[in-house]
Parts: structure tokens; C-alpha cells; sequence
């Protein structure tokens, strides 16, 4: 009697699973697009896609009309093989600015939301070889979203802290495992302050760097 209950209703399940999306949308970028953020980056409630076109050498700024769909994408240059987009107030002006890897220029890119949904052309700052991820955090405590950027060539991570007006200070270089290919920043060892973790595509481990500022 339970299982003549219990199989219309997995059944109604499977059937409502299969139907929950439509099929895509699909909206141009420029060449070899390698990854995005969805942000909302006029302030208008709504979210826009933001795309790293690793082939182009530039970034898609794809602005939402409201109803699901998207805008023609405008875009701005980047350095060679952009290849990471996350997105950070790093000014403190309450718009999400644009941090790009350039992963064969050797630097990070930095392009200031203007607050109109365009962006300033980048500025760059150096970093190891091959900088491939970004994650931005507040390392030292200041309120400001620092950049931690992990370097496949060189296998190594820099910190970038911001010096508060949107810029950065030169990077401080740590070491990691053999081509450290992802990073992230989470406060593993409950002190309120983000540590370093890293994936180290070569050497088959994870990094963990604690943070002692």
C-alpha cells in the first residue's frame, strides 16, 4: 500500500525536474570566453554578466534589460589572455569594480565602474608568471578588498594590498606547490581573518596559508 502511494508522487518529481529550464539563450562575446561573474553592476537591482574572452583580449560587459535577456555586450580592453573576471569594490564607492588575470601579460588588470554601467580603461600591476586566479579579500583588516592572485609559472602566490583609492601596492610573493592552478580566501582557523587556500595542479595538494597580519 506505501510503495502504490509513494511512486506517483517520484514520478510527478522526475517529471517537473525535467521540464525547470528552458532551453538557452545564447548572447556574443569575443573570443575564447574562459569565465565570468554575474554582478549587478549599475545598481538597478538587476544582474549583468561580465565575461574574460581569453582569445580577444578583452572583457564583455553584458548589461540585463529586465526581463532575462541581455543587452549587445560592450567591451574593454584587457592585457594578453585575460582569463579570470572577478568583481570587488576595490575604491569603496559601492560599485562592483572589474579585477581581470592577464594570464600571458604577467599582471592583473583593474577596470573602475564609473557607476553609468561603463568602466575606466584597466590599470595594471605586475605579478609572478602566469597568473591564472583572483580572489579578492580583505587581508589586512583595513576594510578594502585586497587582491590575492595565485601564479602557475612561477608557482607562487602575491598579495596586492589596496592602498585605498582603487590602486594597489606592489605584490608580496609567497611560495605554493607545483602550478597552482585555483585560489581562494577563507578564515580556516576561526581568527577573523581570511587565509590562503591553493590548488596545486602539479604537486597533487592543497596549500593552506594562514594569515598572521
Amino acid at each position: 500500500m506505501l510503495s502504490s502511494i509513494q511512486l506517483p508522487v517520484a514520478k510527478e518529481k522526475s517529471a517537473q525536474c525535467s521540464t525547470i529550464f528552458t532551453g538557452q539563450t545564447t548572447y556574443s562575446t569575443g573570443s575564447g570566453p574562459r569565465s565570468l561573474s554575474a554582478v549587478d553592476v549599475i545598481g538597478d537591482g538587476k544582474l549583468d554578466i561580465i565575461v574574460a574572452n581569453y582569445g580577444s583580449r578583452n572583457v564583455s560587459v553584458l548589461l540585463n534589460t529586465g526581463d532575462g535577456t541581455f543587452a549587445a555586450q560592450t567591451t574593454y580592453l584587457a592585457g594578453t589572455g585575460p582569463a579570470f573576471v572577478p568583481v570587488a569594490d576595490v575604491n569603496g564607492d559601492g560599485k562592483p569594480d572589474i579585477i581581470v588575470t592577464n594570464y600571458d601579460s604577467n599582471n592583473v588588470g583593474v577596470l573602475l565602474n564609473t557607476g553609468n554601467g561603463t568602466f575606466a580603461a584597466q590599470a595594471t600591476y605586475p605579478t609572478g608568471s602566469v597568473p591564472v586566479c583572483v580572489a579578492p579579500a580583505d587581508v589586512n583588516g583595513d576594510g578594502k578588498p585586497d587582491i590575492i592572485v595565485v601564479n602557475r609559472g612561477s608557482n607562487n602566490v602575491d598579495i596586492l594590498l589596496n592602498i585605498g583609492n582603487g590602486t594597489f601596492a606592489a605584490q608580496a610573493t609567497y611560495p605554493t606547490g607545483t602550478g597552482p592552478y585555483h585560489v581562494t580566501a577563507a578564515d580556516v582557523n576561526g581568527d577573523g581573518k581570511p587565509d590562503i587556500i591553493v590548488a596545486n595542479y602539479g604537486s597533487n595538494n592543497v596549500g593552506v596559508l594562514l594569515n598572521y597580519c
